[in-house]
C-alpha cells in the first residue's frame, strides 16, 4: 500500500485546512528552522473537533510554538472560554504573539512565555482540558503537572508520541528525546489513574482521560 497516496485520501475526505491556519503553517516552515512541529491540517481539524465535543472552559497547552494548534482550539471554544498556551522558547514571542493577534481570537488564547511545569499551577485554575507538546525529555514531569491542574474527567492530548517511529528504532537508543518518550509511554501504561490511547495520526497522538 503506498502510504503517501493513503494519506492524500485522508486529507481529501476529511474537512478541509482553515485558510488563515494554512496560511500560519506556510509562515512557520519559512520562518523557523522546525517548521513541522506545528500541528498542521489533520491535527488541527482533530483538536478543533475535541473542543466542540468536550466543550472546555480552560484549555492548558504545553508548547506554543507558533501558535498554530493554540488558534485550532481556540477556533472551537464558546464564549468565555479560554486556551492558556506556554511557550518556553522567548525567540518565538514576536512571531506568535503576531498570529494570534490576526487570528482574530486574542480574547481566547492567554500566550504566556515561561516554564509552564512552574508557571500553569501558579494560575490557580482546574483545567479541563491539556495539550502537551512541550520538550519530550521531561514529558513526565510535564504530564505530572498537568494531571495535578486538571479536573476528575479531564482530558489529556500528548503530542509527538510515535516520535517518527524512533521508539521502536535501536538507531535512536542514545537519543535524548526518544528515551523520554519512550520513558513516558512506559509510565502512562503503568498509570493506573488515567485510561489511554495511542492514536497513529500524524506523529502519533496519546488520548489521555483522568479517572
Amino acid at each position: 500500500m503506498d502510504n503517501q497516496l493513503l494519506h492524500q485520501y485522508i486529507l481529501d475526505h476529511s474537512d478541509p485546512e482553515d485558510p488563515f491556519l494554512y496560511q500560519l503553517y506556510r509562515a512557520t516552515n519559512i520562518h523557523t528552522v522546525h517548521g513541522r512541529m506545528a500541528s498542521g491540517h489533520l491535527q488541527g481539524v482533530l483538536l478543533k473537533m475535541f473542543v466542540e465535543m468536550l466543550q472546555p472552559k480552560n484549555i492548558l497547552e504545553v508548547g506554543t510554538f507558533s501558535g498554530y494548534s493554540a488558534i485550532a482550539m481556540a477556533k472551537g471554544l464558546k464564549e468565555g472560554a479560554m486556551v492558556h498556551t506556554y511557550e518556553i522558547n522567548d525567540e518565538m514571542e514576536d512571531l506568535t504573539r503576531s498570529w494570534i493577534k490576526q487570528s482574530g481570537l486574542e480574547d481566547k488564547i492567554n500566550f504566556i512565555i515561561g516554564d509552564a511545569n512552574v508557571l500553569a499551577p501558579q494560575q490557580g485554575i482546574v483545567f479541563d482540558m491539556a495539550f502537551i507538546d512541550g520538550d519530550k525529555r521531561t514529558y513526565i514531569e510535564t504530564y505530572e503537572m498537568t494531571l495535578s491542574v486538571l479536573r476528575e474527567g479531564g482530558f489529556i492530548l500528548a503530542d509527538n508520541t510515535l516520535w517518527d517511529g524512533h521508539i521502536v528504532d535501536t538507531q535512536y537508543d542514545k537519543d535524548a528525546q526518544t528515551q523520554g518518550i519512550r520513558r513516558f509511554n512506559d509510565y502512562l501504561l503503568a498509570d493506573k489513574r488515567v485510561e489511554q490511547i495511542i492514536l497513529p495520526l500524524r506523529d502519533g497522538l496519546t488520548i489521555i482521560r483522568k479517572k
